[in-house]
C-alpha cells in the first residue's frame, strides 16, 4: 500500500519482473516491479493544518506592513505541507512560511508507535529511497537515522493456497511458479508490442495490463500490487493517472519495451546533473524509514520550522483581497486568528479542501468532492517465532518484505508485512511483528467491525499460509481505522483535478495551490517529490508577484 503514501499510506515495495539490464529504464521498472507497499501517508483525517511563521494579526490589523504578510501560507502538517516549507527553506531560500494543522501532532496519516519493545506503523510503512526522499531525509538531519531492508529480501504473492516468490532479477524468470510458461510468453510478446492497439480512450489498469501483458500478469501480479498500493480496484483505476510512467512508455515507443528503449536513449543524450554527494546509495530495490520509525521526519522538519508550524489550527475562510493577496481566518486555541499572505497551499484531503474553497468557487469545489477515498485498517499483530510455519522459515527465521494476497483467493486481508524482519529493533527477541492491511475499495464493510473481528479476520487468514493452526492467539499491539484512506485514482482523475485547478485560475485566484496525495500520488515517495514540485511553482508564482 504505497501509498497509505503519503493516502498518506504506503506498504514497503514488493518487487515483481525486472528487466534486462539494457532496458531497466525507471519506467519499466515501475509497472514490472512491486513498488510501495504502504499505506499511502496519504490515508488522512485531518482537515487541515498550517506551518507558522510571523505572528498572527487580527482581521482589523490588516495593513501594508511587509512583516506581518507571508509569502506562502501552507495548510496542513502532514508529510506534503512539512516537506513543501522545507522545500522552500533548504531549495529556494525562503522561510517566511507558516505551515498550520487542525489536530494537534504534525505527520498527518503518519503514526509510529512504540511499546513494550515493539516498534509499529499504523499509516505509512516505508518509502522507496529515491534521491528526492534521500535528500529530504538528508536536510533534515537524518542522514544517520535512515535504515533500508535488504535488497534481497524475498517478495510472496498467495496464489491457488500457497505464497509464491516473486522474481526479483531476471535470472530468477525462467524457474519462479507464480505463472504459467504461457503466461509467461504472452506477457514477453505483449511488452514487445505483440498486442492488441490502445483503444483510443483512456484505459482502466486492468485494461492495459490485460491487453499489454495478458491475464496472468494481471491476476497474479497486477491485481494484488494495486490492492497493496491504492487498496483500490484496478477496474477502476486509471492506468493513465495511477502508473503514468509505464503508460507512458507505450506512449512513446509503441509498446512497454519500445518506449523503455527509448527512454534509455533520451536519458544517454541527456547531460547528466551530478549526484547530490551527500545522499546514500541503496543496492538494489528495496525501502526505507527511520531508526524510530516514519514519525521521525515529519517531527523533524516540524522541530526544524519551530514556530512556524501552529497545531490546533483550523481553518474557517479564505478571502482574496483586492491587493491580490490573501486573507485567512483560523479557529485557534487562543481564539480567532486572521493571516495574509501572498500565496497559500491546500494540502488537507480534497473533501475537506472542496469545503473550504465552495465559498471561492463552486466548480472548483464540485471537483475535489468527486474524489473516492476508501476505508483502510491497518492490524498490527505479534505471535512467538514458533507460531510461523517451518516451510515459511529460511535458516530458522522469517525472512522477506511481505506477502500480498490477490482477491480472487478467498481472503480478506489485502497484504501482510513482516515488520520485524525488515527492519531491525521492531520487535523483542523471538518475536514476529506483522503489520496487515484489510478493506480497500472492494471490501468497504470493514468500518462495521470491531477491532477484535478485524484481528480475527487477520488471523485466519493468516492461518491459512504463514501461521500453524494450532498456534496461540496473536498478541494484538494495534488497530487503527482510516475510514477516509488513500484517493483513488480512478479513470478520470486528471481531468477532474484539472478542471479543479482551472476552476481557481479563471474565478482569479491565482497563488492558490493545490497539493497532497490526491495530486502527486499516493506513496510516501511521491508525496515527497511533488513536494519539491509544488515548492517550485510556488517560487516562480512569488517572482511574478514582485512585479505586480
Amino acid at each position: 500500500m504505497g501509498s497509505f503514501s503519503g493516502v498518506h499510506t504506503h506498504f514497503p515495495s514488493f518487487n515483481s519482473f525486472k528487466p534486462p539490464s539494457s532496458i531497466s529504464s525507471s519506467s519499466f521498472t515501475q509497472f514490472t516491479q512491486f513498488t510501495q507497499f504502504t499505506i499511502p501517508r496519504h490515508v488522512r483525517r485531518i482537515r487541515c493544518s498550517v506551518a507558522e511563521g510571523p505572528a498572527a494579526v487580527s482581521p482589523s490589523s490588516e495593513s501594508d506592513n511587509q512583516q506581518s504578510v507571508l509569502d506562502c501560507l501552507i495548510v496542513g502538517a502532514g508529510i506534503s505541507g512539512l516537506c513543501i516549507a522545507q522545500a522552500l527553506a533548504t531549495k529556494h531560500g525562503n522561510s517566511n512560511v507558516m505551515v498550520t494543522e487542525a489536530r494537534d501532532r504534525v505527520g498527518g496519516n503518519i503514526t509510529t508507535v512504540e511499546r513494550d519493545g515493539y516498534l509499529w506503523e499504523e499509516g505509512p510503512n516505508s518509502f522507496q529511497p529515491s534521491d528526492p526522499m534521500l535528500t529530504m531525509a538528508v536536510d533534515s538531519g537524518l542522514k544517520e537515522e535512515l535504515v533500508l531492508g535488504d535488497p534481497n529480501a524475498p517478495r510472496f504473492v498467495l496464489w491457488n493456497g500457497k505464497l509464491r516468490p516473486v522474481p526479483s532479477k531476471l535470472t530468477d524468470l525462467p524457474f519462479f511458479d507464480l505463472m504459467s510458461f504461457p503466461g509467461k510468453l504472452r506477457a514477453g510478446f505483449g511488452a514487445l508490442g505483440l498486442r492488441p492497439p490502445p483503444p483510443g480512450r483512456e484505459e482502466s489498469v486492468e485494461e492495459f495490463v490485460r491487453r499489454n501483458l495478458g491475464s496472468e500478469v494481471f491476476e497474479r501480479l497486477i491485481e494484488p500490487f494495486c490492492s497493496g498500493v491504492y487498496a483500490g480496484d484496478p477496474s477502476k483505476l486509471s492506468m493513465k493517472a495511477a502508473f503514468g510512467k509505464v503508460w507512458k512508455l507505450e506512449q512513446n515507443g509503441g509498446s512497454i519495451i519500445g518506449g523503455s528503449f527509448k527512454a534509455i536513449q533520451e536519458k544517454s543524450s541527456t547531460p547528466k546533473e551530478p549526484r547530490d554527494p551527500r545522499l546514500p546509495k541503496p543496492k538494489g530495490q528495496t525501502v526505507g524509514s527511520f531508526r524510530k520509525g516514519l514519525a521521525t521526519l515529519p517531527n523533524a522538519i516540524s522541530s526544524s520550522l519551530g514556530n512556524k508550524v501552529k497545531l490546533s489550527w483550523r481553518l474557517k475562510t479564505i478571502t482574496r483581497l483586492d491587493n491580490g493577496r490573501y486573507s485567512l481566518t483560523y479557529e485557534t486555541p487562543n481564539g480567532m486568528a486572521s493571516l495574509q499572505c501572498k500565496s497559500v497551499v491546500m494540502t488537507i484531503p480534497s473533501y475537506v479542501a472542496s469545503t473550504i474553497l465552495r465559498p471561492l468557487s463552486a466548480v472548483a469545489a464540485d471537483s475535489l468532492s468527486k474524489f473516492y477515498y476508501p476505508p483502510v485498517a491497518a492490524v498490527t499483530i505479534s505471535y512467538p517465532k514458533e507460531a510461523i510455519r517451518k516451510d515459511r522459515l529460511i535458516d530458522g527465521e522469517l525472512q522477506g518484505f511481505g506477502q500480498l494476497h490477490p482477491r480472487s483467493q478467498g481472503v480478506e486481508t489485502l497484504g501482510t508485512i513482516y515488520s520485524s524482519s525488515l527492519f531491525p529493533n521492531r520487535a523483542p527477541s523471538g518475536r514476529v511483528l506483522l503489520l496487515n492491511y484489510i478493506g480497500g475499495a472492494t471490501n468497504t464493510g470493514i468500518t462495521s467491525k470491531t477491532e477484535g473481528q478485524l484481528v480475527e479476520s487477520v488471523d485466519r487468514d493468516l492461518r491459512k499460509m504463514l501461521i500453524n493452526s494450532n498456534a496461540p492467539d496473536p498478541l494484538s499491539l494495534g488497530v487503527r481505522l482510516w475510514p477516509q484512506a488513500i484517493p483513488q485514482f480512478t479513470v478520470g482523475h486528471l481531468d477532474v483535478l484539472e478542471n479543479a485547478r482551472s476552476a481557481l485560475s479563471n474565478g482569479g485566484y491565482n497563488g492558490l495551490f493545490l497539493g497532497g496525495n490526491y495530486v502527486s500520488g499516493v506513496a510516501l515517495g511521491r508525496c515527497v517529490e511533488g513536494a519539491y514540485d509544488v515548492a517550485a511553482e510556488v517560487t516562480n508564482y512569488l517572482s511574478q508577484y514582485t512585479y505586480r
